[in-house]
């Protein structure tokens, strides 16, 4: 079978990709003799890992084309979410989605990232969401897992229930090799109980996690407590939603014993320094009891590097040591590799090694002193001599400037002020 040859890089190192995977990492001068369909260059480069971008919004991507001010600046993270992205996500239909998904893949492949998370909401294109974002990937060649955040703000428990089974539907329905799907919830406030144990039977149902913001801000706290819950993670767990491969997120005002709870149970967790940061919610202490910490960006740009420099500032001006979120991003590749069934991650040089390096997913980025010069998914090169490959990135940028001017013009109709339905 040809392959795929990259390099030799300025390390002096070839990659050697068959069948999606790297069956040789080294030395030149060992690598073995293959029949060779593509050469990707990467003189005075380097061959890496590509990057994981563990959470993030894709509906959010076209906040950059002028999305407009709320009337009223607000107060708190609460006021936040009413005031600009409950009414974003409700102005949604699917050729906003579809033009955001698009650029966000778009560039994050640009950008090196190979393998993105998604947490999607959109109150009023609810079925077949999910599918629209997973044309995205499969269109530009990304690697990712998808969910739809089920909430009973806006219409009831009818509409949690809408959002649970759209999750189960792509689930069940969807055979695309590099995109998984899980069940989702919003944040727990806006979640009945209901929905909350209902997601919880869905998942363990269909043998996957939750991918759910825990503890996010304060309101969560209060409102678990008023309904008769320790805490967010307890309302979790009491309502038979703390699930195995679940992904919690942010999970700020999670104590060091809950953490190290749902830590036992299989839990993935994921910080998001730029958005906690943009939030004013803090920084979440409580994840450095837990091993399976990874790094999303919560709707930012899925450029790696960016979160990376900015957490690792923002580390230690908390007083945290900012080595963890360098780890953090690195375990990125151990949870794809965990959802995957697959090793995904870093290359080794080592000769030794060479029994585990061929089973290694050949998902790379080839850096450069311009950026990520090429980026490899699966084997196949998606990014070449920085050109998208299957897309020309200043249409999907027109396109989605396009869809932004309806967006913002059928936002400014939600009013500011939020009734929530959850106890319908």
């Amino acid at each position: 079978m040809a392959c795929l040859k990259i390099g030799p890089d300025k390390r002096g190192n070839v990659a050697i990709c068959e069948d999606g995977k790297v069956i040789y990492f080294g030395a030149a001068s060992s690598a073995p003799e293959h029949e060779v369909a593509e050469t990707l260059d990467a003189k005075d480069a380097e061959i890496l890992p590509g990057w994981v971008c563990s959470h993030t919004h894709l509906y959010s991507a076209l906040c950059p084309f002028g999305m407009p001010a709320p009337e009223h600046a607000p107060e708190n993270f609460t006021q936040i979410l009413e005031r600009i992205w409950w009414r974003l996500d409700r102005a949604i239909d699917r050729d906003i989605l579809r033009a955001s998904a698009r650029l966000y893949v778009a560039e994050s492949l640009l950008a090196g990232t190979t393998s993105i998370v998604d947490h999607h909401e959109s109150p009023n294109y609810i079925e077949g969401s999910l599918d629209t974002l997973a044309d995205a990937y499969e269109e530009f060649g990304a690697r990712g897992i998808l969910t739809y955040g089920a909430t009973d703000r806006n219409f009831g428990k009818s509409e949690g229930k809408r959002g649970i089974d759209e999750c189960v539907r792509f689930v069940r329905e969807n055979k695309r090799k590099l995109v998984k799907g899980m069940v989702g919830l919003h944040a727990q406030f806006t979640c009945s109980d209901d929905t909350i144990r209902y997601a919880g039977e869905k998942a363990r149902e269909l043998g996957v996690g939750i991918h759910v913001h825990v503890a996010e801000g304060s309101a969560d706290v209060v409102d678990a407590m008023d309904r008769g819950y320790e805490s967010p993670a307890d309302r979790i767990e009491k309502l038979g939603a703390l699930v195995p491969h679940s992904i919690f997120v942010h999970c700020i005002h999670m104590s060091a014993a809950e953490t190290k709870h749902a830590a036992d149970q299989g839990v993935w967790f994921v910080q998001n320094p730029r958005s906690n940061h943009g939030n004013a919610v803090g920084w979440p202490f409580s994840l450095r009891y837990a091993q399976k910490v990874a790094l999303g960006v919560d709707g930012w740009s899925g450029d790696m590097n960016v979160e990376l420099d900015f957490g690792k500032k923002e580390a230690q001006a908390q007083g945290d040591d900012p080595i963890n979120v360098t780890h953090r991003l690195y375990s990125g590749w151990r949870m794809m590799s965990d959802f995957f069934d697959a090793e995904i991650g870093p290359l080794n040089t080592i000769e030794n090694c060479r029994r585990s390096i061929r089973t290694t997913v050949a998902d790379l980025r080839i850096v450069d002193d311009k950026g990520v010069r090429h980026t490899v998914v699966d084997g196949k090169v998606v990014v070449k001599d920085h050109k998208l490959v299957n897309g020309d990135i200043d249409a999907i940028r027109a396109e989605a400037k396009a869809q932004a001017e309806r967006l913002w013009a059928e936002m400014v109709k939600y009013p500011e002020t939020y009734t929530y339905h959850y106890d319908d």
